[in-house]
């Protein structure tokens, strides 16, 4: 009588956290299908939808922003191929645990016959002890590793653990996801909100999901649990953007570029605060400088291209609102710098030569030597 009381105990309170837990957290998806974003690998084609719905998903590290769904496809994967699911916290543990996980694994396999996902979130944290101890149970198919990180896996993860995994890169959710995703939200919470408190939210999360989702569930507090107006999404996200809509989006960003081309700093910085103050991701902003710096300025100026690619790096390690120093620092460059189209007319002729059925045959000259076809190495050509 005693073990069935305990289990009721255990049962509500298990229900009071659910019910308590992130918006975020309620609304992880169940299944494949449930999952917003990333349709190069999860739509119908895609190849980890495709290894997932076969049961041959092999070891997989996951790669991209925060909030794109690394965890949420890890818990799916557990549920859609019936595997036990184990989380290793790259932070607490040790070799120690991850020796008796593998243990645990291995006996359920020999007992039940039931194959083990072990789930590693951020497993750049792991030293290379702890990723070498797993080596060997991945390479055995012991177990399915499938690690998480927001860096890039050919930087912190070993080697040979890579080697054995495949490498799947995940994407910023795009517009249309996130207000599903919002839309989404605001159904389970059973409130109204406005269009423009939407479009804001989605402007502001930077294609994080899970900021989407928090920043909702704060606007709706605000709101008293009712109807989410504009006010409440700005005071969830702290900010009194300078809004603009969509069609406005793309003529500041238009008049940023412009400004730069026609060397035209003061007016460059004007446009490149109001993208700021309208809530732009300025990972986005990076990327338009990062295309400018060879389009327009080239090389009449290469140490153009190595400023903007300094201002995209410093804006994974900065945020707002110190970024917009970094942000500035390249627009005033690129103002400043002398502009040159070479290199788009050059690649422009590649281009045209290649539309026009020019030769594809490597030149003999040209070749690699120690190809295979190759059964004489040619002479070297020097310059006379």
């Amino acid at each position: 009588m005693t073990d069935r009381s305990d289990d009721l105990f255990a049962h509500a309170a298990l229900t009071k956290l659910q019910e308590q837990a992130p918006l975020a957290a309620r609304l992880r998806p169940r299944t494949l299908d449930d999952i917003v974003g990333q349709p190069h690998l999860l739509g119908p084609a895609g190849p980890l939808r495709r290894l997932i719905e076969s049961d041959r998903l092999s070891s997989v590290i996951l790669w991209g922003p925060p909030g794109t769904g690394k965890t949420t496809i890890a818990e799916v994967i557990a549920t859609v191929t019936k595997r036990e699911f184990v989380r290793l916290s790259a932070v607490t543990a040790g070799v120690k645990d991850v020796r008796e996980v593998l243990e645990a694994a291995r006996a359920r396999l020999g007992e039940h016959h039931r194959r083990t996902i072990v789930f590693v979130d951020e497993i750049h944290r792991f030293n290379a002890t702890q990723q070498d101890s797993l080596l060997p149970a991945v390479e055995a198919g012991l177990v399915t590793l499938i690690g998480a990180t927001t860096e890039n896996p050919f930087f912190e993860v070993n080697a040979p653990l890579r080697s054995r995994s495949t490498l799947m890169r995940l994407e910023p959710l795009g517009e249309t996801d996130l207000e599903r995703l919002i839309r989404r939200g605001v159904r389970t919470e059973g409130v109204d909100i406005d269009d423009d408190a939407v479009e804001l939210i989605v402007q502001r999360c930077g294609g994080d999901g899970r900021q989407a989702l928090t920043s909702l569930e704060v606007a709706i507090a605000l709101s008293g649990a009712t109807h989410v107006r504009l006010v409440h999404a700005e005071g969830a996200l702290a900010t009194s953007a300078l809004r603009y809509g969509r069609n406005d989006h793309y003529d500041v960003v238009s008049a940023l570029i412009k400004s730069m081309r026609a060397s035209d700093e003061q007016s460059a910085l004007f446009w490149l605060e109001r993208m700021i103050q309208a809530g732009d991701d300025p990972r986005f902003i990076a990327r338009r400088l990062l295309v400018f710096a060879s389009e327009d300025v080239g090389l009449a100026d290469p140490s153009s291209l190595t400023t903007a690619v300094a201002a995209a790096q410093a804006v994974e390690h900065v945020g707002l609102p110190e970024v917009r120093y970094n942000l500035a620092h390249a627009v005033m460059h690129l103002s400043r710098a002398p502009k040159s189209r070479t290199v788009v007319d050059a690649i422009g002729t590649a281009h045209e030569s290649l539309s026009g059925a020019a030769s594809v045959e490597v030149p003999q000259h040209l070749r690699d030597g120690n190809s295979p076809h190759e059964s004489v190495i040619a002479p070297r050509r020097y310059a006379q």
